[in-house]
């Protein structure tokens, strides 16, 4: 009767943590779908694109907390590789996965913390100047370098196809302060806005 009581005690919690991996499992291929639709925008050069798959990531982190939003984030990523493969050598996976988790797992604890409409603005905000943050730096020192390392391609290829859009680009530093800077900020911005129309509409059906 002991055994028995204590498999019966157990087995909600197992369904609890099925039922959340699968919700995960749900968003984050939904999440690698939307990132195949990506977006050029006329102030970056061509190699930079705007796709909206975050999304999916800060709804399953709002729903489910940040860990969840993490694995989304992850999966999302690593099933981009295993269906469309790399152009990168997984330089733009890395970066998607850096900066997304910068956006969105700031956004689910602060949220977490107090749920109200209030409490997902200022967490999607914060997310959005640190995803702004961290993609002016990840550029600068990591991202940029290691696309020039791996494609053979001196760095100044990249700040000439800026210059070509907007003349004040001349330098790695002004191609980030003119092009990175306001692509995470409009990135943050549209991804935030849909997540607060469409997230009391999905959120019941992932909280069952």
């Amino acid at each position: 009767m002991e055994n028995t009581t204590q498999v019966q005690a157990k087995s909600p919690a197992n369904r609890i943590s099925v039922n959340t991996l699968v919700k995960i499992a749900i968003l984050g291929a939904v999440s690698v779908v939307v990132m195949f639709f990506t977006f050029p925008l006329p102030f970056a050069p061509s190699f930079y694109k705007l796709d909206l798959s975050e999304i999916p990531v800060l709804v399953g982190g709002f729903a489910m907390g940040p860990v969840a939003a993490l694995i989304i984030e992850a999966l999302k990523n690593i099933l981009n590789i295993l269906i469309g493969g790399t152009t990168t050598a997984g330089i733009g996976e890395f970066a998607n996965f850096c900066m997304g988790c910068a956006l969105s797992i700031p956004a689910s604890l602060i949220y977490k913390k107090h749920k109200s409409k209030k409490t997902a603005v200022i967490g999607l905000a914060v997310g959005t100047v640190l995803l702004t943050v961290v993609g002016s730096l990840l550029n600068y020192f990591v991202l940029l370098p290691a696309y020039s390392y791996f494609m053979k391609m001196d760095l100044s290829a990249f700040v000439g196809m800026g210059t070509k859009i907007n003349a004040s680009i001349t330098d790695l530093k002004t191609l980030v302060m003119f092009a990175v800077v306001p692509f995470n900020l409009l990135k943050g911005v549209l991804v935030s806005i849909i997540t607060l129309l469409i997230y009391k509409y999905i959120s019941p059906l992932l909280k069952k």
